[in-house]
C-alpha cells in the first residue's frame, strides 16, 4: 500500500512525457497535476490514488499495447475532480489531449490518451486491452484489504461532504450495487484472479452499512 501524503515522482512523469514525444519533460504539466491531486477538497482522488494506480501499472505493464499512453492516462484521469459535477472525466480527457498536443506529442497518441481517460467514467465495458487494464487499475481499490477499503469509503464521503446523508447513502448504494450486479467487476484475468473475491466482500460490507 502507498502511504498517504505520497509526493508524485516528477522524474517518472518526465520520462513518460518525453517517451511520448514531448519536446521537454513537462515540468509545468507535472506541477499542475501534482497541485490538482493535492487540492484540500480531495480526500480519495489524491496523489496517493495516482501512486497506487502507478504501482499496479508497474505489475501489468507487459500486458499493455501502448504502455506510455496508458501511463499518461493514469496521470490525467482524475486531473479534474469537482463534486458533484458529472463531466470530470470529459474535462480531464480534454486537458490531457490539450497538454499533450501543446507539448508536441503526436496527435494519434494524444487522442489515444484522451480516449483512455474517458473510459474511467465506468459507464460501459471498455473496448481494447489498454482500456480494460486502465479501468481495472482504477477499480483496484475495490479489492483492497478491508482496512484500506474502509478508508476509501470514508474518504469518498469526505469528498461528498456537501451532499446530505440520506442523498449520499442512496447514491452510493446505487453505485456500489451496480458493481455487485456485474457478472464480473474486473475486465482482465489478471485483476479478476487477484481482486474479484475481495472486492465483492468489501462491497457487501459497505452496502450493508449504508442500508
Amino acid at each position: 500500500m502507498v502511504e498517504s501524503g505520497t509526493v508524485l515522482d516528477g522524474v517518472r512523469f518526465a520520462s513518460v512525457w518525453r517517451g511520448l514525444g514531448a519536446r521537454d519533460g513537462g515540468e509545468d504539466v507535472f506541477a499542475w497535476l501534482a497541485a490538482q491531486y493535492a487540492s484540500p477538497a480531495r480526500a480519495y482522488h489524491t496523489q496517493e490514488h495516482i501512486a497506487e494506480c502507478l504501482a499496479w501499472l508497474d505489475r501489468v505493464r507487459t500486458l499493455a499495447l501502448h504502455p506510455l499512453e496508458l501511463e499518461a492516462a493514469i496521470w490525467f484521469h482524475d486531473a479534474v475532480y469537482e463534486v458533484p459535477a458529472s463531466d470530470n472525466e470529459t474535462r480531464s480527457a480534454e486537458l490531457a489531449q490539450q497538454y499533450a498536443l501543446q507539448a508536441g506529442i503526436p496527435a494519434q497518441r494524444a487522442e489515444r490518451i484522451a480516449a483512455l481517460v474517458l473510459c474511467t467514467t465506468h459507464a460501459a465495458h471498455p473496448d481494447g486491452a489498454d482500456a480494460r487494464l486502465l479501468v481495472d487499475i482504477d477499480l483496484s481499490i475495490l479489492g483492497a484489504a478491508p482496512e484500506r477499503y474502509q478508508r476509501f469509503e470514508r474518504d469518498v464521503r469526505r469528498e461528498y461532504a456537501i451532499i446530505p446523508d440520506e442523498l449520499f447513502r442512496a447514491g452510493r448504494l446505487q453505485v456500489l450495487n451496480g458493481f455487485l450486479e456485474r457478472l464480473a467487476i474486473y475486465e482482465t484475468a489478471y485483476f479478476s484472479e487477484r481482486l474479484e473475491r475481495q472486492a465483492r466482500e468489501n462491497l457487501a460490507v459497505a452496502t450493508a452499512a449504508l442500508r
